[in-house]
């Protein structure tokens, strides 16, 4: 019945959420913090999560009330990450891979809602991504990265893509840790069905990029990882056997000329 509410959510929910958001950007509405796109979009995800049953547990929830934009970094287990945090976050945009943009209407309407698409395998293009995301930030926008780069099947730790990290340092605004519990056992990486559960964001202490330069965009990468890591160990006893060091394929490396 989950499965059924959620496919019959998407069907109403997706036109009538993306119609809007490409209705505001024809119409030439701005992306702001707050803005109609911010709020069709919290609509479309909370309205998902409704009809899956999904309970969403904040802890740490004051590290949403800052005034300034920040960058999310968390864990990918779950389509239901995607949908708590978009959620919860006051003002907010995604970093994803482009092959969601080719989905017809929901990759036009999430490019009008400010989604920035990512070809992790084509440099000049990934650099051009991320220069339109730091312009968000410019805005009050939040950003919200998974840098482990795809889901995975378990909530052990993967690598991580340096590329997110020399943006987080370009756009200058502060790194927030975050670990997602619980969609896996909503909806799992591989499976169809859907089932009701709570959902687990906790925020944890943010790390401010400003000091950081590109030669140590590893250095940073790591203590972001190394923090989730060892939360999800005293929290929820889950221990890992990767390090941080991202793996060959995915987001290459970026030398930015804005940093």
């Amino acid at each position: 019945m989950r499965t059924l509410a959620v496919a019959l959510t998407l069907l109403v929910m997706t036109p009538i959420c993306g119609m809007g958001v490409i209705l505001a950007d024809l119409f030439g509405i701005k992306h702001r913090r707050g803005s109609f796109h911010d709020r069709m979009a919290r609509l479309w995800a909370s309205s998902l999560c409704k009809a899956a049953g999904v309970k969403i547990r904040l802890h740490n929830a004051e590290l949403l009330a800052a005034d300034e934009a920040r960058v999310y970094v968390g864990n990918h287990v779950s389509w239901f990450d995607v949908f708590a945090m978009a959620s919860v976050i006051p003002s907010f945009t995604f970093i994803a891979k482009s092959e969601l943009e080719k989905i017809p209407f929901f990759g036009r309407a999430a490019r009008a809602g400010g989604i920035v698409f990512i070809e992790r395998a084509n440099r000049k293009s990934a650099f051009e991504s991320y220069q339109t995301a730091a312009k968000q930030v410019e805005w009050g926008r939040s950003v919200v990265i998974f840098p482990e780069g795809t889901r995975g099947f378990s909530y052990e730790l993967r690598p991580f893509k340096k590329g997110p990290f020399v943006f987080a340092i370009a756009a200058g605004a502060p790194i927030v840790p975050c670990i997602i519990y619980g969609a896996r056992d909503v909806h799992p990486k591989g499976r169809i069905w859907i089932r009701s559960g709570t959902v687990d964001i906790h925020f944890l202490e943010p790390i401010e990029t400003k000091g950081y330069d590109y030669e140590e965009r590893a250095v940073l990468m790591e203590k972001t990882w190394t923090r989730m890591a060892d939360a999800f160990r005293e929290l929820y006893g889950v221990e890992t056997r990767h390090t941080a060091i991202a793996a060959e394929a995915g987001t290459p490396e970026i030398k930015t000329s804005f940093l």
